[in-house]
């Protein structure tokens, strides 16, 4: 049985022994710190990266299944009434039979976009309209920041009228209110009625400072503008035309997108097969469109981020590895450099598990002291990542107990060899060492 006040005059005697080669201690614990850094701060990376793409798939709605317009291989392609015209995608009609044909369906929403330019007095943006249905937003990660979104007067009575968001704010309007200002696209004006912004966005107040909040947050750049979709059908024209080789084509495609939303994520994936089974008989032989289930690679995504996770602290844990072996480099010098001492307590009555339990706690004061050290030092990599390097770090429980754990049982085993060799010394042979 053992005695504790004996473990306590031996874990004296090995801070003793430690705090005597100070320097070789901090050294040895260096490779265990750095160990236990790196795997925190790796498998911190690995988890914000993952979780900003799971949320990125997650804001296209788990319940959704999203259908994307395709351009079909040219052999393949429908030519229309007159020769040189492709028509090809999504129609008004694939929507109007989805609607009224699935009953699982709670919200359809037809999408068209168009890629134009914008002006506001002096200054001009390359946007993308979207055209779309007051609804969108219960499908979208979209909030309103100010104003409103477009409504269902606006699409009945083809208004112009449009909502950008807060991606376009800072570069077309500097720091004016843009609510009430009237945009200049493609020989119409259009009057902003609201502001949007992605809904996992920091929310700020509805009030006069909102504005002013939005537009120092944002950076300059091309951003979106929301238009009801009669408008963008009536003010745009759904053909494009371009020339190659001395022929003149024109492309027509009516919608991009198509987003269905089901009334429970159950039925997501087996109503992918209908939509499917219903577009093919719509389209006929013409397969230009593509179905995303965002469920299945939100899923896939998951799968991702924990094989993902395995390799980082996989990897990082190597780092532990050479820090053990270091350590029991260390204490197997410290063996043969004490072979006397151990001679000496054995003549005093010392029992070998005495030996071995001096020579594992000093292994095990190294690990964890380097172990405590690398858990700060782990939490200060992510910080300064995500300071500096404006990227998200996520540092999670687990993660720093399994670092610890591995490096206490790194300690622990790299720690056993030279403690089972000093308890097995002869006592007379290690009195006589010099």
């Amino acid at each position: 049985m053992l005695d504790f006040s004996s473990i306590r005059g031996t874990l004296t005697l090995g801070l003793k022994s430690l705090w005597m080669h100070r320097l070789r201690s901090a050294l040895t614990t260096l490779g265990i710190v750095f160990g236990v850094a790196s795997v925190i701060a790796m498998l911190a990376i690995g988890e914000g990266a993952s979780r900003e793409a799971q949320e990125a798939i997650a804001r296209l709605g788990s319940r959704n299944l999203i259908v994307e317009t395709v351009k079909p291989p040219q052999e393949r392609a429908d030519t229309g009434e007159r020769e040189g015209v492709n028509s090809y995608g999504l129609t008004y009609n694939d929507a109007e039979v989805i609607r009224n044909s699935m009953p699982n369906v709670e919200v359809v929403v037809p999408i068209r976009e168009i890629d134009q330019e914008a002006r506001f007095r002096n200054r001009k943006i390359g946007v993308k309209l979207i055209g779309t249905v007051p609804w969108y937003t219960d499908t979208a990660a979209l909030r309103i920041v100010r104003g409103r979104f477009i409504s269902s007067i606006d699409v009945h009575l083809q208004e112009n009228v449009c909502v950008v968001d807060r991606e376009l704010v800072q570069g077309l309007f500097g720091f004016e209110n843009p609510i009430g200002k009237d945009v200049f696209i493609h020989g119409n004006y259009y009057r902003v009625v609201g502001i949007s912004g992605i809904s996992r966005a920091r929310a700020e107040d509805d009030d006069s400072d909102a504005f002013a909040a939005s537009s120092v947050s944002d950076s300059a750049g091309a951003g979106n503008v929301y238009l009801p979709i009669t408008t963008a059908k009536s003010r745009f024209s759904e053909f494009e035309y371009s020339i190659s080789g001395g022929s003149r084509n024109a492309e027509k495609v009516e919608l991009q997108k198509i987003t269905v939303e089901l009334d429970s994520i159950e039925k997501v994936v087996p109503m992918r097969d209908i939509v499917d089974a219903l577009l093919a008989r719509l389209h006929k032989d013409k397969k230009d469109y593509r179905i995303i289930v965002p469920l299945e690679l939100l899923r896939q995504a998951q799968r991702t981020t924990f094989i993902f996770s395995i390799v980082l602290g996989s990897i990082a844990a190597i780092s532990l590895l050479v820090g053990g072996i270091g350590i029991m480099n260390i204490m197997l010098a410290s063996v043969s450099e004490r072979t006397r001492e151990v001679g000496i307590r054995r003549a005093l009555g010392a029992t070998k598990q005495d030996i071995v339990i001096q020579f594992l706690l000093e292994t095990l004061l190294l690990t964890l002291a380097g172990g405590l050290l690398g858990i700060l030092v782990g939490l200060l990599i992510p910080f300064c990542v995500t300071h500096f390097g404006r990227m998200d770090t996520i540092v999670t429980t687990p993660s720093v107990i399994l670092a610890f754990g591995i490096s206490a049982a790194v300690g622990l085993t790299f720690g056993l060899y030279p403690a089972y060799r000093a308890a097995n010394m002869d006592p007379i042979e290690s009195l006589r060492h010099e």
